[in-house]
């Protein structure tokens, strides 16, 4: 097993003593340390130990996973991906660089990143302009956007999830799909009816003539209280989605408008899996997919999903990567609370076996995976497929892919009979080919950018060139 992570988080150390109105030496007394200490802690010249780890929850109320460096390591990928971009010419800073300002200084990788976002917007309307398209790059659309400002929030609305769970807790019964009928009807005199729909891939219409919700007859049970829900969060959230919005600073009305219905989303995700009794039900189940589907009779994608954002502070649930893959590896949700991040652009790694899932529709598989940074996992992938209707409508199909790091292992039923000792057992699986730096990979489609290549004419192997 690798030795465990030294915790170097001293912007977040700063912060807290800024918010108690304190100076070094008087927050260094308190904790029970030098101020020489404390001034290399925040200076991330010294990792935090745990007895100060405990003198800051014990003296401060201190959530002390909320420490966690998950935020640098999403601003650590992406900034990888900015100075990976072809289209610029500049020297790539070293990976202790960028980890450095990732750490020390977010706010202003932040702005790279969303620099390096602005740039590809105008070079996507300059070259929609001339009708020229460059194979080099990929394009952040207003989807990618969308998906950025829910991965800095570490896929957790407060105010949205609180509500949810309060309109769920307000409900009688068991019965969510009649409750929220009834709540529709008597709060919004807003009438739910089975539709056989002029288009078979519509899930929900509404007519504001007669307030009548028209859903798709075909859906199931858990589809259909997912869509009432999100007419609610429409309706009743309004307010709080503007406010998001506002503060998001989207770069475009299209970014605007996907994110105004995925923030209804997260809250009809609140609804029907509300927070406090989802989390603690999935630690009683370890997680068991299956059970917790059985249980809030809700989909599996639902139930993956909803794992993953269970990032409270002072409540957090495991933290969980989640993911969603078509079947030309394209990842078309992402969201990680792990160290492991997913690449914004491009396809995911050949050896995951989120790919493999394909192979085996309906089946929970497993995988012990490493990254090449030596962190471990513990990782599942499941194929989904969805039809609109009867014979002869689309199908969609994709696999969905779920994990955490190996030390969380044991609390999730997957990992029983896994040898997770065992380092052979472990797949080399990395971020992406265009950013990853494993040698010698036989399934590397792409070389990775900013790298040398040597290419030897008179001998060939698997992949037709070594790295410099």
């Amino acid at each position: 097993m690798s030795q465990k992570k030294k915790l170097f988080v001293g912007r977040k150390i700063r912060n807290i003593r800024n918010e108690q109105g304190l100076t070094q030496a008087k927050f260094a007394d308190t904790l029970g340390i030098s101020t020489s200490y404390l001034n290399q802690i925040e200076n991330n010249q010294r990792h935090i130990t745990a007895s100060v780890l405990i003198s800051l929850a014990e003296r401060f109320s201190v959530d002390v996973s909320s420490l966690s460096d998950s935020d640098a390591d999403r601003i650590l990928v992406d900034l990888k991906e900015v100075f990976a971009d072809t289209s610029v010419d500049f020297d790539t800073p070293a990976l202790q660089e960028l980890k450095l300002v990732a750490s020390n200084a977010p706010e202003m990788a932040r702005a790279l990143i969303s620099m390096h976002q602005a740039l590809r917007r105008n070079s996507e309307k300059i070259a929609e302009l001339g009708h020229v398209v460059d194979d080099q790059s990929s394009g952040l659309t207003p989807y990618n956007e969308v998906r950025d400002f829910f991965h800095y929030r570490n896929n957790y609305i407060d105010e949205l999830d609180k509500a949810g769970e309060a309109l769920a807790a307000s409900f009688d019964g068991d019965d969510m799909l009649a409750s929220l009928q009834t709540y529709l009807l008597k709060n919004h005199q807003t009438s739910v009816i089975p539709t056989a729909l002029e288009d078979a891939d519509t899930l929900r219409k509404y007519d504001p003539s007669t307030k009548t919700i028209h859903l798709n007859p075909h859906l199931d049970r858990s589809s259909q209280c997912f869509q009432l829900a999100h007419h609610i969060g429409q309706v009743e959230q309004k307010g709080s989605i503007s406010d998001i919005i506002a503060s998001a600073n989207f770069g475009s009305v299209d970014a605007k408008n996907i994110a105004t219905l995925s923030l209804a989303n997260y809250f009809a995700g609140a609804v029907t899996l509300p927070y406090t009794q989802f989390l603690t039900t999935a630690r009683d189940l370890r997680h068991d997919l299956d059970l917790l589907c059985e249980r809030f009779q809700a989909s599996i994608e639902q139930v993956a999903h909803r794992l993953s954002t269970l990032q409270r502070p002072g409540a957090k649930g495991l933290p969980f990567f989640f993911a969603r893959v078509d079947q030309a590896g394209n990842i078309t949700k992402r969201h990680s609370a792990t160290k492991l991040q997913f690449a914004r652009f491009g396809s995911a790694c050949p050896l995951w076996n989120v790919h493999q899932a394909f192979e085996t529709r309906g089946e929970i598989i497993r995988q012990l995976a490493e990254t090449p940074d030596g962190a471990r996992y513990l990782c599942l992938a499941i194929a989904v497929s969805k039809r609109s209707g009867g014979f002869g409508t689309p199908t969609r199909k994709y696999a969905l892919a779920l994990g955490c790091d190996i030390a969380h292992a044991e609390k999730v039923v997957y990992s029983d009979g896994l040898i997770m000792s065992d380092a052979s057992q472990y797949e080399p699986i990395g971020v992406s080919c265009r950013l990853c730096e494993r040698e010698n990979c036989h399934q590397r489609s792409v070389p990775p950018l900013q790298r040398k290549l040597n290419v030897n004419p008179h001998q060939r192997q698997v992949v037709p060139f070594s790295l410099g």
